[in-house]
């Protein structure tokens, strides 16, 4: 799946003209010297010497190093924000060279390229997560990449085609239709049946349990699998290449669970299968999604077990349901 390119770094001195902050700092206030370290960093500062640092003169710098310079003075330090020039082009290749993040992008290209010897055996989702944070990663890189490294563009391609392969494995286009598919939900075949999926439970896998003990059956046995364990023979697998429902070439599991046994036709179901669909797919034009995203979040640091997971979990959908559920009108 594609992804735009990183936002444009701000513009940047071209002509030796910087920006420096002279700061001295209070010895007793221990949590206000780390903020002021911490906006150093957010800023992309160079430091020069103990106290001295240095940033390209732009509009964003001078706007984020006066906000440093009056958090200082509020915290009872000193600092002073300076204009001043490189001595000679010599100093400002040296002055330059402090801002070259080639060596942040040589390693987030090696991150990026290292996943592919996940592949068939890392669950494709959980590669996906990974390559989330790379994309974090790689903006806020660019964000600090004043002077436009010729290795940020091989980065975001490395990148953009990792993204792509992974989207094409999560959403395989020539995974068959379930064996199961068009089953009715009346079938006695999948009552009281225990349903087996993989660890670690992301937002389709939990959907998908919710779904089934809710809706498909309620007498349900979740098993929960590791990546090398294969489910019981008797077992419903689901969530996972090869299970018995899983991803389609454009529906994730819950939704192929819905269709298959025919509960696509609920409107509350299905508003919640576009959540699901969004979260996997990494497509925030769905804007219930982020704050889904977040309960699941809180419900998966609280629990101490997937079974506990899966339960705080079943909370956040039961709420969604009951939200989106229209009942039917009186005559």
């Amino acid at each position: 799946m594609a992804r735009p390119a990183t936002e444009p770094a701000p513009a940047a001195a071209t002509d030796g003209r910087w920006l420096a902050v002279v700061a001295q700092l209070p010895v007793d206030d221990a949590a206000g010297r780390m903020r002021v370290l911490r906006m150093l960093e957010t800023l992309g500062c160079a430091m020069l010497r103990d106290g001295v640092y240095l940033l390209p003169d732009n509009a964003d710098s001078r706007k984020g190093l006066q906000r440093l310079v009056d958090y200082v003075a509020r915290i009872h330090g000193s600092a002073h924000l300076l204009s001043v020039r490189s001595a000679d082009a010599a100093q400002t290749r040296q002055f330059r060279g402090m801002f070259d993040r080639s060596a942040k992008y040589r390693e987030l290209i090696k991150t990026v390229d290292s996943l592919k010897a996940g592949f068939g055996v890392s669950d494709p989702s959980a590669i996906r997560h990974v390559l989330m944070k790379q994309r974090q990663e790689l903006d806020a890189i660019g964000t600090l990449d004043f002077f436009a490294s010729p290795l940020k563009a091989k980065a975001e391609s490395v990148l953009a085609e990792m993204e792509e392969q992974v989207h094409a494995m999560i959403f395989p286009n020539d995974a068959p239709r379930s064996p199961a598919a068009g089953v009715a939900r009346s079938s006695r075949k999948y009552f009281r049946r225990a349903w087996a999926t993989r660890t670690p439970l992301f937002v389709d896998r939990l959907a998908s349990a919710w779904l089934i003990r809710r809706f498909i059956d309620p007498e349900a046995i979740m098993v929960w699998l590791d990546s090398r364990k294969e489910p019981p023979a008797t077992a419903v697998s689901f969530g996972f290449e090869g299970a018995a429902f899983r991803n389609s070439k454009t529906r994730v599991t819950y939704e192929e669970l819905l269709t298959s046994f025919k509960l696509d036709r609920n409107v509350a179901l299905t508003k919640i299968g576009r959540i699901v669909h969004a979260l996997d797919a990494n497509d925030q034009t769905v804007v219930e999604a982020a704050g889904v995203a977040t309960l699941l979040n809180g419900a998966k640091r609280r629990a101490e077990s997937d079974d506990a997971l899966l339960a705080e979990s079943e909370k956040t959908f039961d709420l969604l349901y009951e939200a989106y559920f229209e009942a039917p009108a009186k005559a």
